[in-house]
């Protein structure tokens, strides 16, 4: 879907179910014109600085008639779109909601005061709360049907009351430093009661301490992806019978499985090589004496320096063709600096590697941050300076060489 600019056509028919163009009145008459195209089931509407990223741009802080969209189902006659993605203030989808399911909403709140949101009466089968670095609190009273609850990026500006999640996924910010000193979750307040606790971090960036665990008492289900510290703490949560670990570079404080007595389901997905192959040696003994009823495997052990030459570099999320070409520059850089014997040798292979972006298109907010972020590892490389590469001065070779 794409807004292309309006036109004179008639409001859409009763019921769409066709790819085409329709006039919608969405914040006022036929304010938007939907371009409707085969097999998309999403919707994302937000501000115009989001670009494409929004298929109809929408002020965030303007009233939004969500019923505009009840004309629209797919082709087998269900609600259209299934999935929609909203940056803004208004939180009207939660009462359209409370007649017309939606499978999956992803909400980016642009809140300026703390603000209440009643999700109770309505039927989201699961709900994406991405929190920026600022604005007013977000109070959400939950739904009393079964739903899975999905919070990212600011926690402390979030609570929540009612309903209880079927599972709770939590993405906190993080620094990308892994020297930070460990982030502590903040108090979730009812939240803590669930069963099913999913936790996000990426793998070599500031470290989560799981002491956040001991809050939750009743927790079956547990599953963590990234980078974590006091691991050891686990072995409080002997209630466990699902355990799930992905793309955890340090485990060697990982307690043994029979911290676990009822475990039934094991995955252990690329994580660090030692205590992968621990965790291995274990599984088989515990199946000697209580068989897994469930899933149960360990894959994809990783040596340490895999961390950091196949997964640690910011390009992961970029296009293939354009991750190819950073990568490139990388090792041009990396290599470069290995043969520094000077802060002047140092700036120019880290300057190289700034302009190699100047002429390259796609390189927007996101892309430039992550070039920063590629120029600090670059600068805390191997070289032969004799003296550190301060964070300051690289970054200030990385400003005065790129133009984007």
């Amino acid at each position: 879907m794409t807004e292309v600019p309006n036109d004179n056509h008639a409001r859409p028919p009763a019921s769409v179910s066709e790819a085409g163009r329709y006039p919608i009145d969405l914040t006022g008459p036929h304010s938007h014109t939907l371009v409707i195209e085969p097999g998309v089931g999403s919707l994302s509407i937000g501000p115009p600085h989001l670009g494409k990223k929004a298929d109809l741009h929408v002020a965030p802080d303007a009233r939004i008639d969500w019923t505009a969209l009840d004309a629209f189902l797919t082709p087998s006659g269900s609600p259209w779109p299934r999935y929609v993605h909203y940056t803004g203030s208004d939180a009207g989808f939660l009462e359209w909601a409370r007649k017309r399911p939606i499978e999956e909403m992803t909400w980016t709140p642009v809140l300026s005061a703390d603000t209440v949101a009643d999700a109770s009466q309505s039927i989201l089968h699961g709900l994406h709360i991405n929190l920026g670095h600022s604005g007013g609190r977000l109070c959400l009273q939950l739904p009393k049907r079964p739903f899975r609850l999905n919070v990212s990026g600011d926690l402390s500006r979030f609570s929540a009351t009612g309903g209880m999640p079927s599972s709770l996924t939590l993405a906190p910010r993080t620094s990308r430093r892994k020297t930070d000193p460990p982030l502590r979750l903040p108090d979730l307040s009812e939240l803590h009661q669930v069963t099913s606790l999913t936790l996000h971090n990426a793998p070599l960036g500031q470290p989560i301490s799981l002491d956040c665990l001991d809050r939750f008492p009743n927790l079956t289900s547990l599953s963590l992806w990234g980078n974590f510290c006091d691991i050891g703490l686990l072995a409080h949560q002997a209630r466990l019978t699902n355990l799930e670990l992905r793309f955890m570079p340090d485990l060697e404080d990982l307690p043994p499985l029979n911290a676990w007595p009822l475990l039934d389901r094991l995955i252990a997905y690329n994580v660090e090589e030692t205590a992968g192959k621990r965790l291995k040696q274990q599984m088989k003994t515990r199946a000697k004496t209580r068989p897994w009823t469930d899933h149960a495997a360990v894959s994809q052990l990783r040596k340490p320096e895999w961390w950091t030459t196949e997964f640690g570099r910011p390009f992961s999320s970029w296009p293939k063709r354009l991750a190819k070409l950073a990568n490139e520059a990388y090792n041009v850089a990396q290599a470069a600096l290995a043969q520094a014997r000077s802060f002047s040798d140092a700036e120019a292979a880290i300057t190289a590697f700034t302009m190699h972006f100047n002429t390259l298109k796609g390189i927007e907010t996101t892309e430039r941050e992550d070039l920063g972020e590629a120029v600090w590892q670059l600068s805390q490389s191997d070289h032969m300076i004799g003296e550190p590469i301060t964070e300051e001065m690289a970054q200030g070779w990385f400003d005065a060489a790129r133009n984007y």
